[in-house]
């Protein structure tokens, strides 16, 4: 299983993207930033869309992929999926003909350019050539981390949270677990501002390690550009030999 890093940030900066992944060239795994990373051709492969929540640094790139797609003719539909509340936010904030096109219904009802599903928490269900289990995490809205894997080998995906219980629950005990991915996006000196908008910073991360899957790497991304040498500096401090910063448009191997 690959995993190309569209962008590794909790915001846009300068040459920094929102937070997206592409899996296996098939799957994004939230959606930040999709059109500025893809060649038309890479877009036009995407056949699912797994969103965490409804925050727009996750949800950005959903308006310009789903624009190039209605320009370039029929296709199947691009699936997006979540747990119901996200669905429902997305559909009625965003894909709603105000804040733009509701491509469910274009070009006609019948070949639309997206589609929704809705996926059962803390269930296993398919979603393409992978196996996806949604598990709440602790946000501001309601949000899903997601446990992902071919049958053989996966990663854990945190989405937004803060200091979380259940997706750790969920993960524990399964086995070909090969990578964490966790978000961190204050250094420690705005801790309140984490706890109000339900983010890690690096002290928050070491206490969150005892409940994370023993022995499996924790790739951190969401750092908020403007604070990343200071947050990186300390994650350095956290566990050097565990912790590893994610690469924007560099490919991982799980």
């Amino acid at each position: 299983m690959k995993i190309r890093v569209l962008g590794a940030y909790g915001a846009e900066g300068l040459g920094q993207r929102p937070s997206a992944f592409l899996v296996n060239d098939r799957t994004l795994v939230d959606a930040g930033t999709v059109t500025g990373a893809l060649s038309v051709a890479e877009q036009e492969a995407i056949e699912h869309v797994l969103v965490s929540h409804s925050h727009l640094d996750h949800i950005a790139g959903l308006a310009f992929l789903t624009e190039t797609l209605a320009c370039c003719g029929p296709r199947r539909p691009l699936t997006i999926t979540s747990i119901e509340p996200v669905v429902e936010a997305l559909r009625s904030g965003v894909f709603n003909n105000v804040v733009w096109p509701d491509f469910a219904q274009i070009p006609s009802p019948g070949a639309p350019v997206i589609r929704y599903r809705t996926l059962v928490e803390e269930a296993e269900q398919r979603l393409g050539d992978l196996w996806v289990m949604p598990a709440a995490v602790s946000h501001t809205v309601p949000a899903a981390g997601f446990i992902v894997h071919d049958g053989t080998r996966g990663f854990v995906y945190s989405g937004d949270t803060g200091p979380t219980e259940t997706l750790w629950k969920t993960v524990r005990g399964l086995g070909g677990i090969r990578a964490v991915i966790l978000e961190c996006a204050f250094p420690n000196r705005m801790r309140a501002l984490a706890d109000a908008a339900r983010h890690l910073t690096p002290e928050l991360i070491e206490r969150e390690l005892d409940k994370l899957p023993a022995d499996v790497p924790v790739w951190i991304f969401h750092i908020k550009p403007q604070f990343l040498q200071e947050t990186a500096e300390e994650l350095s401090r956290v566990d050097s030999g565990r912790i590893v910063l994610l690469e924007q448009d560099k490919t991982y191997d799980v």
